[in-house]
Formats: C-alpha cells, sequence, structure tokens
C-alpha cells in the first residue's frame, strides 16, 4: 500500500511502500514526455468527519490540479464510510503540480462544510503501474484533527506517439486542415456519445418500506442513477407500500450492460431527507428485447421494490460529416418518406418520426478566453438524447459542419442548440443557447438564430446557422400527444428565487382576473347593465335551454376554437401580447446565473469567513461549552432554513403548475400550436358525434367496465390523464416565449438591456 499522509507528502520517496515483489526494479522512466496520463479509481473513504446534525455527513471529492477543479465524485448521503467507486481519466502536461483532493458534506442550499483535504504529489508516482493509495485527510488549520483517509486506485502514463498526436490535434486543431480535423475527431466522439441500447424502467411499487416518521410511515421517494443519468420520483405521502407507476428510460452506452444505482428516500420537510435503502440492477443479466419484472429487496434498509425493465436495441442516433447525410440521398429520403407515410400509421407507434440537424457555424460569438477568444463546441439535445460537435480552437467564427440524426419519440419535443466554451481543467462555460419545437421547424431551410441567455428570457452574443428537416407521422404524432410526457433526467436540485416567485404569482393573478373578469360580464347580463347585451344573452339562455342535449358540451367548446381560426386566418390575430410575460422575464438571468460557481469552501477553510474567525477564537480559548452553544444555534437556525426553503419552493412549483396550466387551455384555444389546435377539433368534433348518435348509458357503461377490468387484464399498468398529458404538450406563455425567435442585431451585446423584439 502506498501511504501518502499529507504529514510526510515530500518530494522524496521516503516513507513511502509499493505494494509488490521487494527486488523489484523500478521502471526506467521515460525522458520528459509531452503529456501524461492519469488514471484515478476514487474508491472509499475510511471514518470520515462528521458534519451534519444526525452524526453523519453527505461526502463528495473535488480533485484540483493547479488551482483548477477536474473532477467532482458523485456524493454519498448520510455515511462516514462511503463507496464511491468512481474513475476519471486526466491528460496533465507537468508532474509538477500535486493532485489537490478535498472532500466536502453537501448541504442543500446552504454552504457546503469542509471534511479534509491532502495532496497526492505525482513525481513520486511510477510509471505505467497501477498503485493502491490511503490518503490522510487533515484541516490545515487544525493539523492534529483526524478526519479519516480515502483509498485510491492511480496509474501513470506517459503519453508518446499517436495519443500524443491526437492530444496535439485536438489542442491546436485550428492550425490543421478542417478535412482531416473532422475525420479524427467525428470518431473520437461517436465512441464516446452514442449509445447502443435503450433501458426502460417502469417502477411499479414498494412492498413493506420502513417507517422513518413518529406516525410510523414514510414519505418515499425514489432516486435511479445509472452513470450520468439520473431520475427522481414524485414522493408517495404517509405509506410503507406505495404506488408510484412511473416509467422512463436511460440511455445504455456500453455493450455489455451496466449497473442502475437505486436509494430510497424518506421527504422531511424542513429538514434533510431521510435515507430508507438501497439497491442495484445489474443489466449484464438482463436479455434484451424482453420485460424482466424484478422483485429487489432494499439494501441497508426494509422492504422490496418491484419494477419492470427492458432492454431493446438502440434509436437511429448518429453523428456524420455534412458531406454525408442521409436525408440528401433522394433514395434513403424517399424510404424514410414511406416508413412515416399515413398507410404505416399503426406500426411501430413509438417511432413517430425523425430529425436531421446540420450544424453549419456560428459567428460573433463571445470570448471567453483571456485571449479574447473561446474553444467554442455546440451540444445538440432533443428530449434525453444529447450529441455534441469537436471543439474548435481560438476562434469566434467556428464552422463544426456536422449532421445529427435522432429519432422523434414525441413531435412535440423541443431541439435544445448550446454553443460552449471548453476549458480542459474545469467545466464549459455557457456562450448562448436557442430552443427550437420541432412544429416550428421549416425543412431544408438554412437559417440563423440569435443566441439566448441560459433560460431563454433574453439575448446573448452571436448567432448560430442551422438546417433541420424533420419527416413525421401525423396519427402517430396525435397518439402519442395522449400518453405521459418523456421526463428529462435531473441535472440540478430546485431553487428559491425571489423574481421566479413574483413572476408565478403574477401569472396565477392574470389567470384570475381572467375569470373575474368573465363572471363580471356574465354578472352584468343580469343587471341589465346593456339592455341589448342582456336581450341577447336572455334569448339565447331560453333556447339552449329548451334544446340542450348532452352533445351540446363539446360542441360548445369547438365553437370558439373555430371562430378564433377564422379570425386568425382573415388577419385578425386575437392571440395576447407576450410583452407582459417577456417584462417579467427581464431580470431573471442575473438571478439565474449565480448558480454556476461550485459550492464555496467550508468555514474552515475560508478565513474572510466569519464561521471560521469564531471558530478560531473558540479553538484558542478551548471554549467547549461555548462550541456546543453556537453549534446548537446553529442546527436550529439550519433547521428554520430548510423549513422556510421547502415551503417557498412548494408555493414557487404550485404557483407555476396553477398559471401553466390556465395558459395552456388559453393558447389551445388561441391557436398558438396549430397542430394541438386541430387535434382538439378532432377531439370534439368526435366527441359530438359520439355522444349525438350513442346513448349516455352505454359510453358510461364501456368507461366503467374499462376502467374496472384494467387491473385485471394489466397488473402494471400506468394510469395516465389523457387530458392532462395533452395539456402538458401545450406551452405555457412563458415557454412560448422562450420558443420564440430574436430579430437579428447586427451588433448584438449581452450587455445590452435594450429588448430584441420577438421575431
Amino acid at each position: 500500500m502506498l501511504a501518502l499522509p499529507l504529514s510526510a507528502a515530500g518530494r522524496s520517496l521516503t516513507g513511502i511502500n509499493i505494494v509488490g515483489p521487494s527486488n523489484a526494479e523500478p521502471s526506467p522512466r521515460p525522458s520528459s514526455p509531452a503529456m501524461y496520463q492519469l488514471d484515478i479509481v476514487l474508491k472509499k473513504g475510511n471514518n470520515l468527519a462528521i458534519r451534519d446534525r444526525t452524526g453523519t455527513s453527505d461526502p463528495y471529492v473535488k480533485f484540483k490540479i493547479a488551482g483548477k477543479e477536474v473532477f467532482r465524485s458523485k456524493t454519498i448521503h448520510k455515511n462516514l464510510n462511503p463507496v464511491w467507486d468512481d474513475r476519471v481519466s486526466l491528460l496533465v502536461d507537468t508532474l509538477k503540480d500535486p493532485l489537490y483532493v478535498k472532500v466536502f458534506d453537501y448541504d442543500f442550499g446552504l454552504q457546503d462544510d469542509f471534511m479534509g483535504s491532502a495532496y497526492l504529489h505525482l513525481e513520486l508516482l511510477e510509471h505505467q503501474r497501477s498503485l493502491d493509495v490511503t490518503l490522510d485527510l487533515k484541516d490545515p488549520q487544525f493539523p492534529e484533527h483526524n478526519l479519516g483517509s480515502l483509498d485510491l486506485g492511480v496509474t501513470l502514463s506517459p503519453k508518446e506517439g499517436d495519443m500524443k498526436d491526437a492530444t496535439m490535434l485536438l489542442r491546436r486543431n485550428w492550425k490543421r486542415s478542417s478535412k482531416y480535423q473532422s475525420m479524427r475527431l467525428s470518431d473520437v466522439h461517436r465512441k464516446s456519445q452514442l449509445w447502443r441500447g435503450i433501458v426502460s424502467i417502469s417502477l411499479i411499487e414498494g412492498r413493506s418500506l420502513q417507517p422513518m416518521d413518529t406516525n410510523g410511515l414514510s414519505d418515499p421517494y425514489i432516486k435511479f442513477r445509472m452513470g450520468h443519468q439520473k431520475y427522481k420520483t414524485k414522493t408517495i405521502p404517509k405509506t410503507l407500500n406505495p404506488q408510484w407507476r412511473e416509467q422512463f428510460d436511460f440511455h445504455l452506452y456500453e455493450e455489455q450492460g451496466g449497473y442502475v444505482d437505486i436509494t430510497v428516500w424518506d421527504k422531511d420537510a424542513g429538514k434533510k431527507d431521510d435515507f430508507m435503502g438501497r439497491c442495484t440492477v445489474d443489466l449484464t443479466h438482463l436479455s434484451k428485447e424482453q420485460t424482466h419484472k424484478l422483485e429487489l429487496p432494499l439494501e441497508e434498509g426494509e422492504g422490496v421494490l418491484v419494477l419492470l425493465v427492458t432492454l431493446t436495441a438502440s434509436a437511429a442516433v448518429s453523428i456524420s460529416d455534412l458531406s454525408v447525410n442521409m436525408l440528401d440521398d433522394p433514395n434513403e429520403r424517399h424510404q424514410i418518406m414511406q416508413r412515416y407515410s399515413l398507410w404505416r400509421s399503426f406500426n411501430s407507434l413509438k417511432d413517430v418520426g425523425v430529425v436531421q440537424v446540420k450544424v453549419i457555424r456560428a459567428e460573433g460569438l463571445m470570448a471567453a478566453d483571456v485571449t479574447g477568444k473561446s474553444d467554442p463546441f455546440c451540444v445538440v439535445e432533443l428530449s434525453n438524447d444529447r450529441l455534441q460537435t469537436h471543439t474548435v480552437y481560438k476562434n469566434l467564427n467556428p464552422e463544426w459542419n456536422k449532421v445529427f440524426t435522432f429519432n422523434v419519440k414525441d413531435i412535440h419535443s423541443v431541439l435544445e442548440v448550446t454553443v460552449y466554451d471548453e476549458d480542459r481543467d474545469r467545466s464549459a462555460d455557457f456562450l448562448g443557447k436557442v430552443a427550437i419545437p420541432l412544429l416550428n421547424i421549416q425543412n431544408g431551410e438554412r437559417k440563423a438564430y440569435a443566441l439566448k441567455s441560459k433560460e431563454l428570457t433574453g439575448p446573448t452574443k452571436g448567432v448560430i446557422f442551422l438546417e433541420i428537416d424533420v419527416i413525421f407521422n401525423a396519427v402517430k404524432a396525435g397518439l402519442r400527444t395522449l400518453i405521459p410526457i418523456e421526463q428529462k433526467y435531473i441535472e440540478e436540485e430546485p431553487r428559491v428565487s425571489k423574481q421566479l416567485l413574483l413572476h408565478n404569482f403574477n401569472r396565477v393573478r392574470r389567470c384570475i382576473m381572467f375569470l373575474i373578469n368573465t363572471g363580471c360580464f356574465i354578472n352584468s347580463c343580469f343587471e341589465w347593465d346593456s339592455p341589448q347585451r342582456s336581450i341577447c344573452a336572455f334569448v339565447l339562455f331560453v333556447i339552449v335551454v329548451w334544446n340542450f342535449e348532452l352533445y351540446m358540451i363539446p360542441l360548445a367548446l369547438l365553437l370558439p376554437l373555430v371562430w378564433n381560426y377564422i379570425l386568425i386566418a382573415s388577419g385578425k390575430d386575437t392571440r395576447q401580447d407576450m410583452q407582459a410575460v417577456e417584462d417579467l422575464l427581464e431580470d431573471e438571468d442575473e438571478d439565474f446565473d449565480k448558480d454556476d460557481k461550485d459550492p464555496k469552501p467550508g468555514p474552515w477553510e475560508d478565513s474572510s469567513d466569519k464561521n471560521h474567525i469564531l471558530e478560531d477564537i473558540l479553538a484558542s480559548w478551548h471554549f467547549e461549552w461555548i462550541r456546543a452553544m453556537v453549534d446548537s444555534e446553529r442546527k436550529g437556525f439550519m433547521n428554520k432554513l430548510y423549513a422556510i426553503q421547502d415551503v417557498c419552493i412548494s408555493v414557487q412549483n404550485a404557483l407555476d403548475e396553477v398559471a401553466s396550466y390556465g395558459e395552456r387551455i388559453k393558447n389551445t384555444f388561441n391557436w398558438t400550436v396549430p397542430f394541438l389546435s386541430w387535434l382538439a377539433i378532432v377531439a370534439f368534433g368526435a366527441a359530438t358525434i359520439l355522444i349525438y348518435y350513442i346513448p349516455l348509458r352505454y359510453i358510461v357503461l364501456a368507461w366503467g367496465v374499462n376502467k374496472f377490468t384494467k387491473k385485471l387484464r394489466d397488473p402494471y399498468t400506468i394510469d395516465n390523464n389523457e387530458l392532462l398529458d395533452f395539456l402538458s404538450r401545450v406551452p405555457s406563455d412563458v415557454q412560448v416565449v422562450q420558443y420564440r425567435e430574436l430579430k437579428l442585431d447586427p451588433n448584438p451585446s449581452p450587455n445590452k438591456k435594450k429588448k430584441n423584439n420577438p421575431g
């Protein structure tokens, strides 16, 4: 075992023990290669420091080289002996800078607590040999404290020959020919990005889970993780036998399979959620193209989870150069058109269509580097499908000339194209983004899109040139509209924002004011404020009541759709101006941009922090009883913060949901998305004809028989509400603003306060 405690992390080999034969000769070291590959396995932690009021911690690890963060591990909750088994490969160009390892305790919404650090001096490592390393964690301010240790596996390999050439190509490819660069990089990205299959998971239920609350029950929810892909279920309150009935998909990148990590949590308002157990699904043992029912007992907890897991072949996702794409070939295009023709509307209902995105180039991007340049690359996302281009270095007007092909599972999906600046030693910088609903795309049109801010609420610098083709089957697209929308993987925790809370409140207020104004209008008919209006209302009331039939209800909903269509077709657009929504969203960008920063160092690490000054005073005076009082007050204050935060997030989300449904109903009748409005006309028309010709008792009887026998016909069916699923596809007013194109500005600037008019 190679032991590198902080106290003995010198520049010599003294005190280092290496596992292996005692007579083994050290490998000859190459003469200063230009690049090294450092492979690290973060195995586990041992007896880490307690930082939570529950007597545990939620540790994660950061690796830094030369002051820049190069890796951050996943967070292991409520564990002082965490097992990460995280792997990372780093390219370093010098061994003089040590690897700085820091451990933090994750605190949701608060400052993360420092748990210790250590150095690993790369100059001491033997080349091309796997070594087991134990790092003793220390606090520089309190070196006598024992903060536990980390176990790592480390391999340092000099990079020569082809790898060196490839690395130099990646770093200096602006000096090489674009054709050679495109060939090499497309191969690299094809291997690293394209998935080889889909893992479809249906979470059915939990049985006999562990009670975590004082009432003998729990409020369980589940987190799924497969690599970087994460999914969080809804919370089922007050039960030990929850019924989730949720379905989602993961991408399978490795041919031999992989692992899905599952953790169960109890939701606690005002404090950290309680851990209830974990289990793992080993995909290597599951056959493909077959649904497997799994009953998984929970480790470190009680109870069983019931899942349905299906492995299917990969969808038609590809990356190619501009000179090679399928839709430019007349034969292939004809075959695809036949595949999605109306004659094949009921073959493979999940295969709705195909979209091809040509990412041509960008112009006038923001300079993200100190040199006044950027290293831009482009990420193309459709739902949970995500592909990216190569990086063009030192350029504000990059040309990518890449073609991306995706299968369309939902025609109401939004294509997101984001431009980033690559930083080798840390996370990429955001440069701009556009969001384009698939139904808004004009096939084959090469178009310049003005880049927007991260929240799509305002302009940023630069434009991107895209050419997009969408081919889909309208019948399949309509049927898929009536099933639950695909949820995106979890990327970040919900946050409290004063601007967002005020914005959602104003949206709800507008919906309520519409209802109040409608009620006042109806009431004015009874008050005879306008005799003509009251007479017309009275005559209409008598005629409708005297001749009322049930089929008139869907017919009445059909009439405003037809009326609005006639008005829009005649040039009298009744759709509400989005100016008020844009005004509300104008100041949100600054609020959201603050969320991209890493957690600040813990209170024992930053000497400018007030908590650190207080800790220094208490430590020097050895007033342990005062420290206990301060800790107690701090914990009480933290509990209040958690409670306030949970309430604010709940109110914020509830207001957003109420306002969104009101706006979506309005936007359905306003023809904001013509495809959905036509679908509503078909539904209302069919309902009118059905009710007119079939007695109501037969319709209710058929509905009841289906409802009663559904569980018998398919015990694991996932219930859904077709009306809510339909409305979830209609954009809210906020989404309408986000998806609206900006007019191109010849001199765009991200610092302008001037608002771009939507195009």
